[in-house]
């Protein structure tokens, strides 16, 4: 299997720095609070030619807590437990701490290969303090400096040579297949539901509003498929994003979003349909991504709620008309295993390509059965359409007068093609041109 790196320590000490260091990523959110990362956080990342994972993990304080910081603490013990090494990141700025000790203990317990590591060396005074750390009895210390990357390949190098050889197979498998997003408003369930999904705890759930700040991407496989999960903070309204670290979820979200192959964006029944649920769609719709509708905690609703919820989302989320809806409880399971028919079918419409031929017969019948109208005494006409892109799938119309073609006609095209081409759900962009058709082998006559 693909090896798995875990970053570990106090909080504050620069794991997610590292971890952007070893990703070549921003992936990780980075800023000056004690405690921003909570859950496990994937990434991928290559060494010489090889690939692994690596997982930064919130900041670890061992001792019986209560709340979030134990619930945290549950999830820097899980990633202990799936890596195949650990990072043991120590602070050279502030020096050694008890609570260094304390971590270094619990790892030890663990019996995974530790490679205690030294960051911030480049700052004043880090040298004097280096001795010190030789206190946790984890051999000699790897001295770096994660925001400048100075000996970060020493370490590497001594990691990989201590693991084995990963199987090609499934260094190739990592990363492959669907990348699934989790949209929606903080506190509706997504965490939840990724836990159901996955089989396991794997993200940090707490019941408290905003309690994944960060975008995390999470492989797994499901019958032998490939998937991503990717776990995304909820995204408030613009009006209420007043600190720094509310605005850099949001731009987490965006980047989310904009990676993903198809959104789950999930709804609270017993909520409703919010504005933001509306806004949060709409951003997914002009990113052309394909989305499923999950209304979550529908268990122990009676039958008067669920059909006002069904009305309310009929009237929401009428511009997604084609989006497939499921009903579950995430807390239970019910339902959950049924999305990933929309999620792989999503994912191999919205690749489909369609030759200029096959779609100029299509707009051949789509005319014939309804014309475009007259505008100003003359009739628009659209002359050929080829396919511009996938993913989403965008079909590209040429014609004369198209920019006068009215929004109803253009509904009309988009429900034909969706079809003809057996695309009910997948997203599908129409873009008009006027102009000649580039396809004609006949040049264009013009004076000599």
């Amino acid at each position: 299997m693909i090896a798995v790196i875990a970053l570990v320590g106090r909080p504050n000490v620069g794991k997610s720095t590292f971890f952007n260091r070893l990703t070549r990523t921003r992936e990780a959110l980075v800023a000056d609070f004690p405690g921003l990362t909570r859950d496990r956080h994937y990434g991928t990342a290559q060494f010489e030619g090889r690939q692994y994972l690596v997982v930064d993990t919130g900041g670890f304080e061992p001792e019986e807590r209560e709340g979030l910081v134990a619930a945290m603490a549950v999830q820097t013990r899980l990633a202990i437990t799936e890596a195949d090494a650990i990072c043991f990141l120590v602070d050279a700025k502030e020096g050694f701490s008890a609570q260094d000790a304390e971590i270094a203990e619990e790892l030890r317990r663990g019996g995974k290969p530790i490679y205690l590591v030294v960051n911030k060396m480049d700052a004043k005074g880090a040298v004097s303090e280096l001795p010190e750390f030789h206190r946790l009895g984890l051999g000699m210390p790897y001295t770096i400096s994660a925001a400048h990357g100075h000996g970060v390949e020493p370490l590497l190098e001594a990691i990989f040579s201590d693991l084995p050889t990963p199987e090609d197979e499934a260094a190739e498998a990592v990363g492959k297949g669907p990348r699934i997003a989790m949209l929606g408003r903080p506190n509706v369930g997504k965490s939840t539901l990724v836990n159901a999904m996955l089989g396991e705890k794997r993200v940090l759930v707490f019941d408290e509003p905003g309690t994944t700040r960060d975008s995390i991407r999470i492989p797994y496989e499901r019958q032998g498929k490939p998937y991503v999960m990717i776990d995304t903070a909820g995204m408030r309204r613009r009006a209420r994003v007043g600190e720094g670290l509310e605005k850099l979820s949001v731009l987490k979200t965006l980047s989310a979003l904009r990676e993903a192959d198809v959104v789950l964006l999930v709804l609270d029944a017993r909520l409703g349909i919010a504005e933001q649920d509306a806004h949060l769609v709409g951003v997914a719709v002009e990113l052309g991504r394909p989305i499923v509708v999950v209304v979550n905690k529908w268990d122990g609703m009676n039958p008067e709620q669920r059909k006002a919820v069904k009305q309310e989302l009929e009237r929401r989320l009428d511009f997604i008309k084609y989006a497939p809806i499921y009903t579950i409880s995430a807390l239970h399971g019910t339902g959950v295993g049924d999305l990933y028919k929309s999620i792989d079918q999503l994912w191999i419409d919205s690749r489909r390509h369609f030759s200029t031929g096959e779609l100029n017969r299509a707009l051949a019948d789509v005319i014939e059965t309804h014309q475009p109208p007259m505008v100003g005494g003359r009739r628009i006409k659209l002359r050929y359409c080829h396919q511009g892109g996938e993913n989403p799938i965008t079909l590209v119309f040429h014609g004369n007068q198209v920019a006068r073609l009215p929004g109803t006609y253009k509904r009309y095209l988009e429900s034909a093609f969706r079809r003809t081409l057996h695309l009910e759900a997948a997203p599908l962009r129409l873009v008009f041109r006027q102009g000649e058709n580039p396809y004609d082998p006949q040049p264009k006559k013009g004076k000599h």
